[in-house]
């Protein structure tokens, strides 16, 4: 079946790529690699490959792989994939408990010779924006009903308490923006649209208030734990050293910053996870406020590329599963420089395409991949 779908690569349809999409994701690659040589303090000569930088290279060069592999593919073949992907995800996220955990938690699978771990909550998210698109068509003459609401919700919540029980906070609270917008776009029912989204907004305020300080961060803490670990509670703590340290590199920065490899907050380590969830800082600090603008831009023209793909979509399959990956794409972004500025609570989210890390740039580059199939396809009947 793989071979069959690869083999309806036509190479005309190389012309209908939307090359500006690609000259986005290399430019995000090249940012990746400059943070990420710059922060490799295994190293002190000034070489750009060090080691890090050369893994993620390597890690890259398979992205781009898998992205040409997804858009060469019909699009419509991942429908029917759809309940086999996510039987597959739910059996690959149950098995996490069965073998030895890492870093004393279960949320990689280490692969033997070849030396990498694999993180299957990276990957749950797609497959769940494509068993929800799946769904969603299958039911969408009775989308208003109460059943198929529920059922859809149960699609959602198995991946979504499986990675929560990793325990990986961040990674299933992505699923909740993603679920409530396809649901909205999905046109499901109305009353629980209302539910989901009262609720939403209520630990949305409720977290805002613990976070900020108006209520009482250890006055908290005996209620909060009930449903949070220590570890995850303490993330609310609004003198968190993590969110000190991240704010501090960006305004270190200045307009223009220090200069690549100039840093001297975070060329000294007193940045955390410089070359993970806190690229956003590093690299604040050393090209300062016009880098970061350069920055955004790149990640405005990515999430406006993804809508544009959903706007042509030539079917509903198509509109419902390139807007599942626009809003999973720009929920990275979104909660990954919130935490890193101060305004959300550090949960853990990479920033897409940028972070160092091969699970994310397989997954986003394949969700890319499937945009670019849905885009190239939008005229074909």
């Amino acid at each position: 079946m793989i071979v069959d779908s690869i083999l309806m690569w036509n190479i005309r349809l190389l012309y209908r790529l939307d090359w500006r999409l690609i000259l986005v994701i290399s430019a995000l690659m090249v940012i990746s690699l400059l943070i990420i040589s710059a922060t490799d303090a295994s190293v002190t000569e000034n070489f750009f490959f060090t080691p890090k930088t050369f893994s993620q290279f390597k890690r890259i060069l398979l992205g781009w792989g898998v992205f040409f592999l997804f858009a060469a593919m019909d699009y419509n073949k991942i429908r029917e994939w759809s309940l086999l992907l996510y039987i597959l995800m739910v059996l690959s996220l149950l098995g996490l408990f069965f073998v030895p955990a890492i870093q004393n938690v279960h949320r990689w699978y280490r692969v033997p010779l070849i030396g990498i771990s694999l993180q299957p909550s990276e990957y749950a998210k797609l497959i769940v924006v494509i068993a929800l698109s799946w769904f969603l068509e299958k039911n969408k003459s009775s989308a208003s009903s109460l059943q198929t609401a529920c059922a859809a919700c149960a699609i959602v919540a198995l991946p979504f308490l499986l990675i929560l029980k990793q325990p990986d906070l961040g990674t299933a609270l992505v699923l909740c923006p993603v679920t409530l917008i396809m649901f909205y776009l999905g046109g499901l029912h109305r009353g629980m649209m209302r539910f989901m989204g009262i609720s939403g907004f209520v630990a949305l305020v409720l977290i805002s208030l613990i976070f900020s300080g108006v209520f009482s961060h250890e006055k908290m803490r005996p209620y909060a734990i009930q449903v949070l670990k220590e570890y995850q509670y303490e993330r609310l703590n609004p003198h968190n050293h993590h969110q000190w340290a991240s704010q501090t590199a960006i305004g270190v920065g200045g307009v223009l910053g220090s200069g690549w490899r100039s840093s001297e907050f975070t060329g000294r380590g007193w940045l955390p996870y410089a070359h993970t969830d806190s690229v956003f800082p590093a690299f604040g600090e050393e090209f300062g406020l016009l880098g970061l603008i350069i920055l955004l831009i790149l990640f405005y023209s990515l999430i406006y590329f993804g809508f544009q793909v959903t706007a042509v979509a030539k079917d509903y399959f198509g509109r419902m599963l390139s807007a599942g990956i626009t809003v999973f794409v720009a929920m990275h972004i979104l909660v990954n420089i919130g935490m890193m500025c101060g305004l959300l609570p550090i949960t853990g989210v990479p920033l897409v395409l940028v972070s160092y890390g091969g699970s994310s740039i397989f997954v986003t580059m394949a969700a890319l991949g499937i945009l670019q199939s849905i885009y190239v396809r939008r005229f074909m009947f």
